[in-house]
């Protein structure tokens, strides 16, 4: 069954930033392993073309075979992580570490075959530490500084170094220095290239994380809301009582009863009564109290009709046009945060266009949508880039703008959102989707569930 509202966000403010958080943190971790997948790739490419630039024009003699197979075992490596990491998983920091230690591991033996710590391409080491530092918690940055040192160090006592003429007198002519400058570049670039996305990947991490933060806010200023309607409720029930029973005893009363005029004022008096009690009970049930279960079983379209129903009758619209499509009706809850949500929305479009609104609701790939549109004067631009925000109101009268941040979070709580526009042929428009298994019965999410299964 769905909680009630109250106890639904009161849940959903604690637990969802640390959750969502989470999924932020999953969402860099995954793209971060996908450039480093990438960056791997352009260093397979580099490392053939410098091979074939050594052994073709400079004419060194290098163990070919050797070394084209430690660069398939790379290319192999990095083809089972794009295979495992190409859909979204969480990358763990163990992984990340492994994936940069076969990086270290395939450079030490390229350079062994190619002239150890004599190679100018020695300084690639750097480039591993720097993603490293990037990409790591920094106790696993530091053991990838002490695998490179003792790599170099190993390198420097157990390679052969290659047989080049010992020739740095001749500056940028020699070949050595060659390749220290294009070592160079290559680090540059690729560093350039790889912190650049990363810092990318950063602020878009820091703006989700602001964002959530921000819905945590709004779920908390819901959250006390509730409470706050909540508590009035109990306070007015019992002078709404008082009064209902001096009304009565005023209508048994001769000079009342006797008297047509006052006896019409005494009626009208307890309608209106009647309806303040409506709202307080529609107050507490939206709590959560006066009532055992959280929602009652009902269908899509009965669920509509009957909410339609019920605000035509309290509501003083002189137009109202209702177009239900929901062909296929659907076993749901009702829960009394939808049925407000909605009343909200309906309430808002009365308040700008008293003359006429208008309801369409239609049902595509188990998504609920429901239009609310009235011919109004629309929303201010401003206001159209902060819908969902508190006290977003075309109304002057502080307070205004509640219904529709409430909307809005109701929606998103529920897996759905709201969003609004302006009609071209004048008025506003908003619109509610929310997916149907959001608000269906447990028992009926179970049978679907079992019959997807094999």
């Amino acid at each position: 069954m769905i909680q009630n509202p109250l106890e639904f966000f009161a849940k959903a403010a604690r637990s969802s930033p640390q959750a969502a958080a989470a999924n932020v943190e999953f969402a860099a971790g995954h793209k971060n392993m996908l450039q480093l997948i990438e960056l791997r790739w352009i260093a397979v490419i580099g490392q053939i073309t410098t091979i074939a630039a050594a052994i073709l024009i400079f004419r060194i003699e290098l163990p070919l075979v050797h070394m084209l197979q430690v660069l398939a075992c790379l290319i192999a490596f990095n083809v089972a992580s794009h295979l495992r990491w190409h859909e979204r998983r969480p990358v763990s920091n163990g992984e990340m570490f492994m994936a940069l230690l076969v990086d270290v591991a395939s450079l030490t033996v390229l350079l062994y075959l190619s002239g150890g710590i004599t190679n100018p391409f020695a300084f690639l080491y750097l480039l591993q530490v720097i993603l490293s530092a990037v990409l790591l918690e920094v106790l696993w940055t530091w053991v990838i500084v002490l695998i490179t040192t003792f790599c170099l160090a190993g390198l420097a006592m157990y390679a052969q170094p290659l047989a080049l003429p010992f020739d740095h007198a001749r500056g940028i002519s020699s070949l050595y220095i060659q390749g220290l400058l294009v070592c160079f570049a290559l680090d540059a670039a690729l560093l350039v290239m790889f912190i650049s996305r990363i810092s990318d990947t950063l602020r878009d991490k820091a703006a989700q994380l602001a964002l959530l933060r921000q819905q945590a806010v709004e779920e908390e200023h819901i959250v006390r809301m509730g409470l706050l309607a909540s508590g009035a409720a109990h306070e007015l029930g019992t002078p709404l009582a008082t009064v209902s029973v001096i009304l009565g005893d005023w209508k048994r009363m001769p000079q009342f009863r006797n008297d047509p005029g006052l006896l019409e004022d005494l009626n009208e008096m307890q309608t209106q009564l009647q309806r303040c009690k409506s709202i307080v009970s529609g107050i507490l049930l939206s709590a959560g109290e006066a009532r055992g279960e959280s929602a009652v079983r009902t269908t899509v379209r009965s669920f509509l009709d009957g909410l339609v129903a019920t605000w035509r009758a309290s509501r003083p619209v002189a137009g109202f046009q209702y177009n239900n499509q929901v062909l296929e009706d659907v076993p749901v809850a009702s829960d009394s945060a939808l049925k407000q949500t909605i009343d909200n929305l309906l309430d808002n479009a009365l308040e700008a266009s008293p003359e006429w609104v208008g309801l369409d609701v239609r049902k595509e790939d188990g998504v609920l949508h429901v239009v609310v549109t009235d011919r109004g004067p629309g929303f201010p631009a401003a206001m159209l880039a902060q819908i969902g925000k508190p006290y977003q109101s075309t109304k002057a009268d502080p307070g205004h703008g509640l219904g529709l941040f409430l909307a809005v979070n109701v929606a998103r709580k529920l897996g759905g959102a709201v969003t609004a526009a302006n009609r071209p042929e004048g008025g506003a428009q908003v619109s509610l989707s929310l997916p149907l298994s959001s608000i269906a019965i447990e028992e009926e999410r179970k049978e679907a569930s079992i019959d997807r299964q094999p």
